[in-house]
């Protein structure tokens, strides 16, 4: 078992504790950050920085406490400096990297927009992942469920959706099975916790009920 209570699963990957909570997880469920040469904290959301890796959970009161309470210097076991809004410079990150990878799985074939299109992959079973726009109508998205074992994500915006799909704006979408969706799904869980109550407040309202399995 973990720290938090959680059993232990290998297959997930490397295990890591959070510097803010002492939460154990898989290495790629937590946000990675090193020292850079000038004593500054640097998000390394690739996992590819050179440097010893200091880990926090995607949640936004983890890593506003890791600053106040000093965590980063006690963790890195040397004074450091740690930029100013660096949520808010994850949260756009994670967003970009969300955007890009919904664009990469279109690209590819895995990703639809539009109700009816993906109203079309949602009743041939094509569908693994419903995405709605969290500022899109309340009614209009409760006319779509999540697929049956599949999940859904809320809480990007019409823009974002819409910069993955080269369009202006997107309401409605969808991926198919793949290894890109896998990656969406992992990298919008973590953008979720870092997104404030009323970014996502509302999201769940309109999901139907028993339906409303949300990227973890």
């Amino acid at each position: 078992m973990t720290r938090g209570g959680r059993a232990r699963d290998r297959t997930q990957g490397p295990m890591r504790t959070c510097i803010a909570t002492g939460v154990e997880r898989p290495r790629a469920e937590l946000i990675r950050f090193v020292v850079g040469p000038d004593d500054h904290v640097v998000p390394d959301l690739l996992g590819r920085l050179p440097g010893r890796g200091i880990y926090v959970v995607p949640e936004r009161a983890a890593l506003e406490r890791a600053e106040a309470k000093r965590l980063f210097s006690r963790a890195a076991r040397q004074p450091v400096t740690v930029p100013q809004g660096l949520a808010e410079e994850i949260e756009a990150q994670l967003a970009r990297r969300v955007v890009e990878l919904i664009s990469l799985a279109r690209k590819a074939g895995l990703a639809v927009a539009g109700y009816e299109r993906v109203k079309d992959w949602l009743g041939k079973g094509e569908a693994k992942v419903l995405l709605q726009a969290r500022d899109g109508s309340e009614r209009g998205k409760s006319k779509l469920s999540t697929p049956e074992g599949g999940r859904w994500i809320g809480w990007l915006t019409a823009d974002e959706l819409g910069l993955a799909f080269g369009r202006q704006t997107v309401i409605h979408a969808a991926l198919g099975a793949g290894g890109l969706t896998s990656r969406v799904v992992e990298e919008a869980a973590k953008l979720k916790g870092l997104r404030t109550d009323e970014q996502t407040r509302g999201s769940n309202a309109a999901r139907p009920a028993g339906k409303d399995k949300t990227a973890r």
